[in-house]
């Protein structure tokens, strides 16, 4: 009897512990900020009407660091995108891997990534 005694509130530790966050991963508080900051970041790029189609962008944050996606018509839409993305309270770094759609007319060469850049 008296070993259970010691067992449970060990095993309640061992528990416990398994659930501490690693270096790797977030706190329930950090979780819930990064969600807030993805979404200011679309409102506000949903806000700009330069956009035209502002859901081919993708918003993603880890830590504060916004990752934008998905497809712009134009090298000045991902410019404005991320520029958009670092003017929100809370975004520590803005990664771009926003890509220029190719153009209808059939020219060359005009897709890729429209660059990277941090705040």
């Amino acid at each position: 009897m008296k070993s259970q005694k010691y067992l449970i509130p060990l095993f309640v530790a061992l528990l416990l512990g398994a659930c501490a966050p690693g270096p790797n991963s977030r706190s329930t508080g950090q979780a819930l900020d990064d969600a807030s900051i993805t979404t200011r970041v679309k409102t506000q790029i949903a806000k700009n009407e330069s956009f035209g189609k502002a859901m081919a962008i993708d918003v993603d944050t880890y830590r504060g660091v916004v990752s934008l996606s998905g497809f712009v018509d134009n090298q000045q839409q991902a410019s404005e995108a991320v520029k958009t993305a670092k003017q929100v309270a809370g975004v520590e770094r803005v990664i771009n891997n926003l890509h220029v759609k190719p153009q209808a007319t059939g020219s060359s060469g005009t897709s890729g990534a429209a660059g990277s850049s941090s705040k």
